[in-house]
């Protein structure tokens, strides 16, 4: 049996795309000579600069990108008042958010899900509801909740919350409502209860299905907290991107979006081997 390079080769080819950006990045940042005469060279000494050479657009270079990217990850947890913080503590309180939002969505949704997966008349009777609610933005809900709540951070995980729940109601509903008629028909002939069904039948059943509504879930929500907490300020990683904008640091902003990619690519795999966990090959 020949042994499965794919691997190998999808790896190899990331690497060599990453060398392709890193080099388009750099060669794209280089700094050129100017073609006019002395007169612009005397204004770029003037203006600090020398010998005419610019960069093309004030974009930073992969030097400038390493220094932030050092300076930042040597001291994550720093605390020097309000308004500047590591990137460490930033990031955490951006996973607490999005963690009590989540948590306290999927309480709610899959339950609500076994019930309209097992009740078409329950489910008809909610889905106009459902219909209506689910197209709207999280961050229309952020003024109303700020006005409510009258909290930021609570107004951030009630936004989580809102944009949590619909996926995994859905992927709940519809994974409940498609277990097999079968195995359903098999429990009730051994007199299966209703609530041992469905944690003995239809939950191992349903489970990839919730898993997807989940990971769909945490997905959007790693989305809303960035553009959540730019709105509502005082922590978070959505935050540190804006403050950093304000301080005219685009190093650092870059470095914040390079974590948050990280991140969400992190907590995508989580939910990614969970789901494979839980997946069944009949």
């Amino acid at each position: 049996m020949k042994p499965d390079r794919t691997g190998w080769r999808a790896a190899l080819i990331s690497l060599v795309l990453l060398a392709c950006l890193l080099a388009v990045w750099h060669l794209a940042t280089l700094p050129r000579e100017s073609a006019a005469g002395g007169a612009q060279d005397e204004y770029a000494k003037l203006m600090g600069k020398s010998g005419g050479a610019a960069k093309s657009d004030g974009f930073p270079g992969l030097a400038q990108m390493g220094q932030t990217i050092v300076r930042e990850l040597s001291n994550p947890f720093y605390d020097n008042g309000p308004n500047d913080k590591g990137i460490g503590i930033q990031l955490g309180h951006s996973l607490g958010r999005v963690g009590l939002g989540f948590g306290i969505a999927a309480l709610v949704a899959i339950p609500l899900g076994f019930l309209l997966g097992m009740s078409p008349l329950m489910q008809r009777a909610l889905n106009p509801f459902i219909q209506i609610l689910k197209p709207i933005s999280p961050l229309a809900w952020m003024p109303l909740a700020l006005y409510t709540i009258k909290d930021s951070s609570v107004s951030g995980v009630f936004v989580i919350f809102i944009c949590s729940v619909w996926p995994m109601l859905m992927n709940t509903a519809f994974g409940v409502a498609s277990v097999r008629r079968d195995w359903l028909n098999v429990a009730r002939t051994l007199e299966v209860g209703p609530l041992r069904r469905a944690f003995l039948v239809i939950l191992p059943a349903a489970a990839p299905t919730i898993l997807t509504g989940m990971r769909i879930s945490m997905g959007i929500a790693w989305l809303v907290i960035v553009a959540a907490e730019m709105l509502v300020g005082g922590t978070g990683i959505g935050y540190f991107v804006w403050n950093e904008w304000n301080n005219l640091s685009l190093t650092s902003v870059i470095f914040a979006i390079l974590v948050i990619g990280a991140t969400g690519m992190v907590l995508d795999l989580i939910f990614a081997r969970l789901q494979k966990w839980v997946t069944y090959v009949e």
